[in-house]
């Protein structure tokens, strides 16, 4: 299969309906994770938790064995390996591109590009691209020979074009003016630039999957975009809601629907249809696992006793291996009084204090481990 058609895209009149339903109940679920996160006690301290177990997931999804507690084991050692610095690196971009957002940026292709160099930095895969759009033709199949390929995405001389097209799809129009539709079908649905933001999202990842601009990093660059579209669409107000989860326990049936929106008879409503499947089951995830942190932490918040205690608790949720180093830098605090906070929280059985070290001591958050793995 070659190529795929620009957007705006077209669905069958049954099949919108359908998904016209599902998307309002979906909608509705995720506007109340996210007032329920706002309210949160423990909101910007979980983000970075969240978005590294979504690192985990996303780099999981290329084939990547690595969990969320190697990566959390390994926060403070020398020499990571490869596997590490692609989760770091994914976890970097995603928290970066949601700084540019809040700031006022908006997606496009100059945002992408960076991104880009930030997630391959030091990565496996090829650097002398880091941030640049490919210049060669590549492919998706099960060997290196293009003759077997599945799917051979847009020649390298096509994707500035393409990549015009997805950020007028993304951002609209300056302008006011409307994408090209005399490519779909009159009797369909059209789904164009003022979509659904739900809708809007699944289409851009699986489009950007299919352009496939780049020679390595398209797949985890595409779902760092997804996280970050759902913020820039004011869907949630920070950076909470990630599919890759989900979309790493039905990897094959991902892959394969991906593959089904290209060629000239894309299969729209099975991509959109599993996407809106899988973001169903995500929220009502991502929900019980802000409940159940939440119960933690006001448990854990009771047995302290001066604020100081209480703020380091918290902020175990957001580094669950942390060090006196850490703490005193974070506080502002001498490393000693940090020292001592976390010893004394290691005495409430808050948190695990590792004596096997005798120096750069690390004390584990267990529970924040047990909620996220």
């Amino acid at each position: 299969m070659q190529g795929v058609k620009k957007l705006p895209i077209s669905i069958k009149q049954t099949d919108a309906y359908e998904l016209f339903m599902k998307l309002a109940d979906i909608s509705g679920k995720i506007g109340r994770l996210d007032e329920k996160f706002k309210r949160s006690i423990l909101r910007s301290d979980f983000i970075n938790t969240l978005a590294l177990k979504e690192s985990v997931q996303s780099t999981r999804i290329e084939g990547t064995q690595v969990t969320f507690t190697d990566m959390v084991e390994q926060t403070h050692k020398a020499n990571p390996k490869w596997e590490h610095i692609e989760v770091n690196n994914y976890q970097q971009a995603l928290i970066s591109g949601h700084e540019r957002i809040r700031n006022g940026y908006p997606i496009t292709t100059r945002l992408i590009l960076e991104l880009h160099s930030n997630l391959m930095e030091g990565a496996r895969g090829t650097n002398v691209a880091n941030g640049e759009f490919r210049k060669i033709q590549n492919f998706i199949g099960p060997t290196n020979k293009i003759e077997d390929a599945v799917y051979i995405p847009v020649g390298a001389n096509e994707i500035e074009s393409y990549m015009e097209n997805w950020e007028t799809f993304a951002n609209k129009h300056p302008y006011g003016e409307k994408l090209p539709v005399e490519h779909l079908n009159k009797n369909e649905i059209i789904l164009d630039e003022d979509s659904h933001p739900l809708l809007k999202v699944a289409i851009l990842h699986a489009q950007f999957e299919s352009i496939h601009p780049f020679l390595d990093g398209n797949g985890r660059l595409g779902r760092i975009l997804l996280t970050l579209y759902m913020v820039q669409s004011k869907l949630v107000s920070s950076p909470i809601f990630f599919v890759s989860e989900e979309l790493e326990k039905q990897r094959s049936r991902y892959y394969h629907l991906l593959n089904g929106v290209r060629g000239q008879k894309p299969d729209w409503s099975s991509w959109l249809k599993f996407f809106l499947n899988a973001s169903d089951r995500m929220v009502d995830k991502l929900t019980d696992l802000l409940d159940r942190a939440e119960l933690v932490a006001t448990v854990g918040l009771k047995k302290c006793e001066r604020s100081i205690q209480k703020d380091v608790y918290l902020f175990t949720f957001r580094e669950p291996n942390t060090t006196a180093v850490q703490v005193s830098a974070r506080f502002n605090i001498a490393a000693s009084t940090a020292r001592n906070v976390l010893n004394e929280l290691d005495e409430l059985g808050l948190i695990f204090k590792d004596t096997s070290q005798k120096r750069n001591i690390e004390y584990y958050n267990y529970d924040v481990l047990d909620l996220l793995n």
